[in-house]
């Protein structure tokens, strides 16, 4: 809760108004049953004219009083929970984008979309009708039986024992709806989750002819959505006949001893008109409490799904005091590296040590799951080492600044995303204040300048969502375009060219030969390594093995392995050379 009143703070001015607006429209609704009682009273009874001329125009004063004052609480109400509502929409995504990759293992993408949406709405809705309307409701109630004491206290005593009761049974409803919402709002998430990843692998759903079990993964999921929400709506929709049934006793009570108290003088006609008054305002006012327990109990558990994002710590952390990186030339040193996944054991990369020379040129290659993407995501530092060190230059990266050592660093990941879009949009991704003549010529060193000149549009080329309407290759030379961008000081290819023909590929390791940077290609094709100035076979997490392909090719029977499953026979003659 501590995030929402932090944020809604910052518009305490509009917050004071609207509250000072909402205690004028409960003064005037608290005073008008006393001044109906005294036009009863001094007038209607004594047929006083004058009376209920001057009494009923004060009362159709203060009306327009409360009208103007509803108005303005409404436009303040609204300035604050809209304001504030974004603000802490714009605090959960500045958090989310300062986690790193083992934080979203905690939060999957499709909570943290409900989180950031759903949850934010109804805080929002929450603050908007706590100052106009919800607010009002509970001191109402409260006004309501201090002016009854007022008026006549012996009738008032009927609300005094009342009141409580249904207040403590309100209190009960409210804490067992909080808990029901929290699971009403996990299903939304796992609705969520299920609509995502259909959309996202619909090509595959289609070519899989898989829509019938898609369905019902769906049907599923929104089964339960429904079934956990008619449950809590049945609770909460229990409170409503409890509080007409209360109230309704209480107003046959007071009509009951009112009339008694008229006969002996106990009371007047004007006092049992007033305090009837107050308790149908307080039963309008109960009324809406059903309302305020949903919007509380849905407000309690949002309250805590954005507050375990905001108070969760980021695995990455900011050095107190980051140096400056130095301009060197690229040199990577691994120092006794070990690296797990968080929640795991089993460690993905085991004590490596390695010098990667600056702007050289080097492969990585191992079977699946040997930890070679595992090992890049070290180096931008998306993912902190167990144990050891990674250097840039001689500097650990864990003493720079995040920020800029990923400016440093050209990443081209396994799985290509692309933007909505232009071409240039996407490319500008690499440098914002890239020129067009760099763009085509990062594009001519990616190898997909001609297609791009070929379209109609060029660079202002719309991409649909994830490059849809591009080819695999081509999303994956306009991603290396967009890192070729950047003028890295570490290039990062993370197996980027498996989309390529042979012929594309040897042109595009050719242009990058003529960029001064360290660079860092895994592979699977024995291609690509024979132009590279070292390789790196791993295994297990384990550097297995490294030198030139040749030198590969005669001391390594997993790269020879590798290579005869490529080539064939064609080893054996290269052994014999």
């Amino acid at each position: 809760m501590k995030h929402v009143f932090t944020h809604l703070f910052t518009y305490k001015l509009a917050v004071g108004v609207a509250l000072t607006l909402t205690l004028i429209e409960l003064g005037v609704e608290l005073i008008q049953p006393l001044l109906m009682a005294r036009i009863i009273d001094h007038g209607i009874i004594e047929q006083d004219l004058s009376t209920v001329v001057f009494w009923g125009s004060i009362m159709i004063g203060l009306s327009f009083v409360s009208f103007a004052a509803g108005i303005i609480n409404s436009f303040y109400a609204s300035y604050a929970s809209q304001h504030t509502g974004y603000d802490l929409r714009s605090s959960l995504f500045d958090k989310v984008q300062s986690f790193a990759f083992s934080n979203f293992s905690q939060f999957p993408t499709s909570s943290l979309m409900t989180r950031m949406t759903n949850d934010v709405n109804q805080l929002q809705n929450t603050i908007f009708m706590s100052l106009r309307i919800m607010l009002r409701a509970p001191l109402l109630v409260i006004g309501s039986v201090i002016m009854a004491l007022v008026v006549n206290w012996q009738l008032a005593l009927i609300l005094v024992v009342t009141i409580p009761v249904l207040v403590a049974f309100l209190l009960f409803l409210m804490r067992k709806a909080g808990e029901l919402f929290k699971r009403v709002q996990r299903s939304v998430d796992q609705v969520n989750s299920v609509v995502q990843e259909n959309l996202t692998a619909i090509r595959l759903v289609k070519s899989f002819t898989r829509r019938e079990y898609e369905g019902e993964r769906f049907d599923g999921a929104a089964d339960e959505l429904k079934n956990r929400t008619v449950k809590t709506m049945r609770l909460i929709e229990i409170t409503m006949p409890v509080i007409l049934l209360v109230m309704n006793a209480s107003i046959m009570a007071v009509l009951w001893f009112g009339t008694i108290g008229v006969g002996t003088n106990g009371a007047s006609v004007g006092e049992v008109v007033a305090i009837i008054n107050y308790v149908t305002r307080m039963t309008g006012a109960l009324s809406i409490f059903s309302m305020i327990i949903m919007i509380f109990s849905r407000a309690k558990a949002s309250v805590e799904r954005t507050g375990e994002v905001l108070d969760a710590n980021a695995d990455i952390l900011e050095p107190e005091e980051a140096v400056s990186m130095k301009q060197g030339d690229g040199t990577i040193t691994f120092e006794g590296v070990t690296f797990s996944y968080p929640g795991t054991r089993l460690p993905v990369i085991r004590d490596w040590d390695k010098v990667i020379p600056g702007r050289s040129r080097i492969a990585v290659m191992g079977a699946t799951g040997s930890g070679k993407t595992s090992l890049f995501q070290l180096i931008p530092r998306l993912y902190e080492a167990d144990r050891g060190s990674v250097r840039i230059d001689g500097q650990d990266i864990r003493k720079l600044s995040s920020k800029e050592l990923r400016q440093r660093i050209g990443y081209v990941p396994q799985e290509v995303m692309l933007f909505t879009g232009t071409i240039s949009d996407n490319l500008r991704w690499g440098r914002e204040n890239a020129t067009e003549r760099e763009m085509i010529q990062a594009l001519k060193d990616a190898q997909i300048w001609a297609h791009i000149e070929a379209l109609p549009e060029g660079l202002k080329t719309r991409i649909g969502q994830k490059g849809v309407n591009l080819s695999g290759g081509q999303k994956q030379r306009l991603s290396i375009a967009r890192a070729l961008l950047r003028k890295p000081q570490i290039l990062l290819l993370d197996d980027c060219t498996s989309a390529l023909d042979a012929r594309t590929e040897r042109n595009l390791l050719d242009a990058l030969s003529d960029y001064p940077c360290t660079t860092l290609m895994i592979t699977q094709k024995i291609s690509s390594t024979k132009r590279m100035d070292e390789v790196l076979l791993m295994e297990n997490g384990v550097l297995h093995a490294s030198g030139t392909h040749d030198e590969l090719l005669q001391s390594s029977p997993l790269y020879r392995k590798m290579y005869e499953s490529q080539y064939g026979e064609e080893v054996h003659e290269s052994w014999g050379n």
